[in-house]
């Protein structure tokens, strides 16, 4: 990543093998910005708010899957849309669904993408590409509210 800042990224998958492979596919692209992850929306909310260790740092992108247990990804977008230290953290959905009310709930809750994880193959490479050039054309918000 360009620039001083590196850019967090919080995973938020409560499925091994596709945090493994999200990982794998940072390294195989030579990508080392932190990959921090969390197993469902409640995990994610201590992060985001500091509640069991340090707040994530900013900049980040979360990266999230909605079908989870205990809170799933739009009640997570849901929490994070309605407190102000977080409300414009940039979020890509990153699911199986290919549901159109599930992008619909996703897209109201302002994410900034909304990707399949079938599209992207099971490397994830083509989300890392994606990413890597999101964060160097892309400001992202950097101050805390």
């Amino acid at each position: 990543m360009s620039g001083a800042r590196t850019v967090q990224v919080l995973l938020v998958e409560d499925n091994d093998v596709d945090r493994e492979a999200v990982r794998r596919a940072f390294r195989q692209h030579r990508i080392a910005n932190p990959i921090v992850a969390a197993r469902d929306g409640i995990e994610a909310l201590g992060l985001l708010r500091g509640e069991r260790q340090p707040k994530l740092p900013r900049p980040y992108i979360v990266l999230l899957d909605l079908n989870m247990p205990r809170m799933d990804g739009i009640e997570l977008l849901r929490a994070i849309r309605a407190d102000r230290a977080m409300h414009d953290s940039v979020v890509f959905v990153l699911t199986t669904s290919k549901a159109d009310e599930d992008k619909m709930a996703a897209y109201d809750l302002n994410v900034a993408g909304y990707i399949c994880k079938s599209d992207v193959g099971t490397g994830f490479i083509r989300l890392v590409e994606l990413l890597d050039r999101y964060w160097r054309l892309v400001e992202l918000p950097g101050r805390e509210p």
